[in-house]
């Protein structure tokens, strides 16, 4: 039996034990206290952290990360209960180099352009590895999206497409010639990220988490100037950026896992058709809502970290 579904099943039965001994001998409780000790760490950026209002309140510590009671390591910790001991270090900025080398001083929430958090500026926090150990049993990364640029890239093709009224791609022009350099160097930092993970805790089983269908196969379902989906966008751009951006991103990510005999757990396939611009979103536009004023920013909502919960429980649970 492979060592996480060891320790799941070992958890399981000491719950059960717990719950169904009314005076449990001394013995006994130790595998309970054993129970508690599956030993997870979820790292990554603002799509594992949640962020957004429509993701809920923020948990804590309220260090600026903007981790959110809907994200999917929150919901994944509700859900296992006392299998699970999670250490959710993911922040909002994170990029691979905040995962396994350096400090990050997170914005909080709201993120700008929108307004800064009331309690900005905080102290940087640490490296997300230094939250794993030797003993740790899972980690969770969902991590490569800040290095690539989206948030630049996506303010720039917002006020690009505005100053071209919708017309061709502006934003394609600016950054296409770079991207190949990007995602070369995402693929070498993605690979630093999951070998110094994996020297860290040898025996843990990592899954990477991918990106989910942020732009539909067609991007003409986008309404050019709807704050609710892409805003100033333009129809050429929002088709580049998803073969150029994100289809790439995935494939770097799935590829270094691969590499090192992780699992990744690909959101893409089974988001199609939830994408911010069709009518069963799972991810929100510039904004969630006009009234109330909602920033989004282009991220998972509720139903998208749901679906992604269920994505990394089921290959939790799998072995």
């Amino acid at each position: 039996m492979p060592r996480l579904l060891s320790r799941l099943a070992v958890a399981g039965t000491a719950v059960a034990l717990t719950v169904g001994l009314t005076t449990p001998a001394p013995a006994a409780t130790k595998p309970a206290t054993r129970a508690q000790g599956l030993q997870w760490t979820a790292l990554g950026d603002s799509y594992t952290a949640g962020v957004i209002q429509a993701t809920g309140d923020l948990t804590d510590p309220r260090d600026g990360c903007a981790r959110t009671t809907g994200s999917y390591p929150e919901i994944i910790r509700r859900n296992l209960g006392s299998l699970v001991s999670l250490r959710n270090v993911s922040c909002s900025g994170a990029t691979t180099a905040n995962v396994y080398a350096t400090s990050l001083s997170p914005l909080g929430r709201p993120l700008p352009p929108f307004g800064t958090d009331p309690n900005a500026p905080y102290p940087p926090v640490p490296p997300q590895i230094d939250a794993v150990d030797p003993a740790t049993d899972l980690i969770t990364l969902g991590i490569g999206g800040n290095d690539l640029g989206f948030g630049e890239i996506l303010k720039s093709c917002i006020e690009l497409g505005a100053t071209h009224l919708g017309q061709g791609t502006p934003c394609e022009d600016k950054f296409d010639a770079e991207l190949p350099d990007r995602l070369n160097q995402l693929r070498t930092d993605y690979d630093r990220t999951l070998t110094a993970l994996h020297a860290k805790a040898p025996f843990a089983k990592v899954l990477t988490v991918g990106y989910p269908h942020l732009i539909p196969e067609d991007a003409g379902l986008c309404g050019y100037g709807n704050l609710l989906q892409f805003g100033t966008f333009t129809t050429g751009d929002l088709a580049w950026a998803r073969t150029a951006i994100v289809e790439p991103l995935n494939a770097v990510i799935a590829q270094g896992t691969a590499a090192h005999g992780d699992t990744f757990v690909d959101l893409y396939p089974s988001s199609a058709g939830h994408s911010v611009c069709d009518q069963d979103h799972w991810l929100d536009g510039v904004l969630t809502s006009i009234i109330p004023l909602q920033y989004a920013l282009v991220h998972p909502n509720a139903e998208g970290q749901a679906h992604t919960a269920t994505l990394v429980e089921d290959a939790v649970l799998g072995g």
